[in-house]
């Protein structure tokens, strides 16, 4: 059983407080929910019956998940996506498990839904009978509530590659987070967002490698890759990263020079790409150089993909940050996001179901392309040089390895990547970096710890439990068994002393028989 995310920032406390439960099974069709367990299945999952558990003091909520979402129709899929923000921002005592489904648990399931229905459809002595001889089933967890982690770290990878020509080089930063996020962080697999982000950067971190390996091809920029932890908290990773390269330290790459910053995010799907902006690039300057790349490889090579670029001012008013370059932009470093969602309020973004099967291999290739494609012209500049807008470097040889993308995205999405889950031990964080440093130079992690005195995030243990169903009578067949054990009491103890009193009267009709 996987538990509903609790509170991940201290300023917006959303999620459950509480995971003990020891409660007997109801589904919805039941007429009073007060102190049971509510069990809903995605398929008929509602908002308005998530709310009628909560409103009448269920003791807890259990959703059951089909084995695979992709089996799921793209209709649910997108109603539950629309429900869980809502859902994630309530606080609630209840507690709120996510199982997925199997044979038992079906069966489970389905038996009490049974008993539910019944209760509401039959006559006051029909339900009495049924509540009275039907089984029913006790749901209990054998776990601690949940309690807060003080010292948890929030790691992230950096690697670079240097260029060639001189020691004040430009720098081009290329970011994308790693964490997923949803409802329940252990079923928070985040494909798309961001798993194809990820799959992009190390994409571009194999191909660039490649030309900075020869001194022909070895261009003069730096380019620093960095996959940010913690980028659904508020982009906490990339925010400390920020604080410590630019305040903390008086030799580094992002304060000596940097041309622009390319955040990537949700990529993975779809046939539109969108540059998501907080102020629009200046004429003359490299990152106006690359949105002009972008669009004219774009409109030479991919007329099917749709381009645009979004502008968006930064509220710092809010709590959440809409885009990781918007961390860039506060400390005055010019920096864009790429992404085919047109706005960051898109629910995919925070959803248990971003799977696999969101993600197009083939629109992953594309959009890896293109951005490689436009890269490479910039920091190449090959449009000053007359390089003719068709032409398509990344060939042969050197071509994007869809095949490598698409094993990676399975790797990136075979696993929960919540960010209350991975720590700097963790084999995900050790596979990402032995794979950035296979083609980028001074790789290291880079770790992020709440502030005890003012935390910017707090994590809660209890995540994941083990639900037990023991198959009981109900608590009404206790009563009622009492109530025809003292009746059956009472009447031998009635019987006993009228055939006590009969006897009485049979001796003294014997005696008076005798003296006669």
């Amino acid at each position: 059983m996987v538990k509903l995310l609790t509170n991940p920032l201290p300023a917006v406390p959303a999620g459950t407080r509480s995971a003990v439960l020891n409660t007997e099974a109801r589904t919805v069709e039941a007429d009073v929910l007060s102190r049971r367990c509510v069990m809903m299945r995605l398929l008929d999952f509602s908002y308005e019956q998530y709310q009628k558990a909560l409103r009448q003091s269920a003791g807890a909520v259990v959703i059951i998940l089909p084995r695979s979402i992709s089996s799921v129709p793209q209709d649910v899929v997108k109603q539950f996506m629309e429900i869980e923000p809502e859902m994630l921002a309530m606080e609630t005592i209840v507690p709120v498990y996510f199982a997925v489904e199997d044979d038992e648990l079906l069966s489970i399931y389905e038996q009490t839904r049974a008993a539910s229905a019944s209760q509401g459809s039959a006559s006051a002595a029909e339900v009495l009978l049924h509540t009275a001889t039907a089984n029913g089933f006790q749901m209990v967890t054998s776990g601690a509530q949940s309690k807060a982690i003080h010292d948890w770290l929030i790691p992230s990878v950096e690697g670079r590659l240097t260029g060639l020509g001189g020691e004040d080089l430009p720098t081009v930063v290329i970011v994308a987070h790693y964490d997923s996020f949803g409802v329940a962080p252990w079923l928070s697999h985040g494909a798309d967002s961001n798993g194809s982000g990820v799959s992009v950067l190390l994409e571009l971190a194999r191909l660039f490698s490649r030309l900075y390996t020869y001194r022909r091809t070895h261009a003069g920029y730096n380019l620093l890759f960095f996959a940010s932890g913690g980028g659904k908290f508020n982009y906490q990773g990339t925010k400390r990263w920020l604080e410590d390269n630019l305040d903390h330290t008086d030799s580094s790459l992002l304060q000596d020079n940097v041309a622009f910053v390319l955040c990537l995010d949700t990529l993975g799907q779809g046939n539109s790409l969108h540059l998501h902006v907080s102020k629009p690039p200046k004429e003359g300057t490299l990152q106006h150089a690359f949105l002009r790349e972008l669009e004219m490889v774009v409109a030479s090579q991919f007329p099917e993909v749709k381009f645009s670029m979004v502008h968006k001012k930064i509220n710092l008013a809010e709590d959440m940050l809409a885009w990781e370059h918007e961390r860039f932009a506060i400390r005055r470093l010019p920096a864009f996001t790429i992404s085919h969602l047109e706005s960051h309020r898109d629910s995919l973004r925070n959803s248990i179901m971003d799977r696999r099967s969101q993600v197009d291999t083939k629109a992953l290739t594309r959009n890896t392309r293109i951005i490689a494609e436009a890269l490479t012209r910039v920091i190449y500049n090959l449009t000053e040089k007359g390089a003719p807008a068709d032409l398509q470097i990344f060939t042969d040889q050197m071509q994007i390895q869809e095949e490598q993308l698409e094993s990676v995205m399975d790797w990136l999405s075979s696993q929960p990547r919540a960010a209350q889950l991975i720590d700097k031990d963790s084999t995900f964080l050790s596979t990402l970096e032995y794979y950035m440093g296979r083609y980028l130079k001074d790789v290291k992690q880079h770790h992020v710890k709440a502030d005890k005195r003012d935390p910017e995030f707090v994590f809660y243990d209890q995540l994941k439990q083990v639900m037990n169903a023991y198959r009981v009578k109900p608590a009404i067949f206790d009563l009622l068994l009492a109530v025809c054990i003292a009746a059956y009491l009472g009447v031998a103890y009635v019987a006993v002393q009228n055939f006590g009193l009969l006897y009485r009267m049979i001796q003294r009709l014997s005696l008076k028989t005798k003296q006669q």
